[in-house]
């Protein structure tokens, strides 16, 4: 597992290499905006496990390093978008002040809508290997409706009209699954996709983002309900909901249905093992 884990961290620092270079350009008040809320730190979950989905095939030849860039530039221009004072009003973003707070709301804005046309940008303007045309485009649609009404924005929605009382482990799963999940499950079948996997293993890789996408979030909520919050508002978390035993054994089990899938296929590796036990509580 240590070998996994370095390779990981090898794979991090080219998607943050990517990242910063993609970010560069003239000094402005936008682009400073833009590469404070990217370039600084992040888990790049998302960027790591497509990397990872790709590898099991032929690796994408090339064109997996720009959609890990792209989907990782649609998930900081939704936490741009989330911190804002209409959405979860958060002063805090990684240990340092939110765009908003660093730089004004509107500006916050501009800078999240950026992000998202960046991602395109830097998805549809990769150079295409031969022959490989039609995976890239199926590759972005599959992201576009991830991160749009029928995934992560419609899952924002149900953020906004969630209500103490409607609380049923249902209802926070189809949020998760929604808000999280659907880009990390996207992850996971673009990476597939590139790779140029058979239509039963993209099936099985998506139905292992579903999963891991339900456990991160979980593990989330968990770190999340263990600290005080000073504002009166509610906030889903579903660790609060189910209460610290019946979370902890929930997010084993996530886990263990990811990891067991992926393996009865013959296709887990050493990274994504470790990238799923990384969502493992403390202690």
């Amino acid at each position: 597992m240590t070998g996994a884990r370095e390779r990981l961290d090898d794979k991090r620092r080219t998607v943050e290499g990517a990242l910063d270079a993609g970010l560069a350009g003239e000094d402005s008040v936008l682009l400073r905006a833009m590469r404070h809320a990217v370039l600084s730190g992040g888990k790049r979950f998302r960027p790591l496990l497509l990397l990872c989905s790709a590898e099991r095939f032929d690796g994408g030849r090339g064109l997996e390093l720009s959609f890990a860039c792209g989907i990782e530039l649609i998930h900081n221009y939704s936490l741009v978008h989330d911190d804002l004072p209409a959405m979860d009003d958060d002063d805090l973003r990684r240990g340092r002040p939110s765009v908003h707070k660093a730089f004004g709301e509107s500006v916050a804005i501009l800078a999240g809508d950026a992000l998202l046309t960046l991602a395109f940008e830097v998805m549809a303007g990769a150079a295409c290997p031969d022959g490989l045309a039609a995976r890239k485009a199926e590759a972005m649609v599959l992201i576009a409706r991830a991160a749009g009404l029928r995934g992560m924005l419609g899952g924002q929605a149900l953020d906004i009209g969630f209500r103490p009382g409607n609380e049923t482990e249902a209802a926070y799963e189809e949020l998760t699954a929604r808000k999280t999940g659907a880009l990390i499950a996207a992850a996971a079948e673009a990476g597939a996709v590139l790779g140029g996997a058979p239509e039963g293993d993209r099936a099985r890789f998506a139905a292992f983002g579903k999963t891991i996408g339900l456990a991160f979030q979980l593990r989330d909520d968990l770190d999340d309900a263990g600290q005080e919050d000073a504002r009166a508002e509610f906030r889903p978390n579903e660790a609060a909901f189910l209460g610290a035993a019946r979370s902890r054994a929930k997010l084993a089990g996530l886990l263990e249905s990811a990891l067991t899938g992926l393996e009865a296929s013959g296709l887990l590796s050493e990274e994504l093992r470790a990238l799923a036990l990384s969502l493992e509580p403390p202690g």
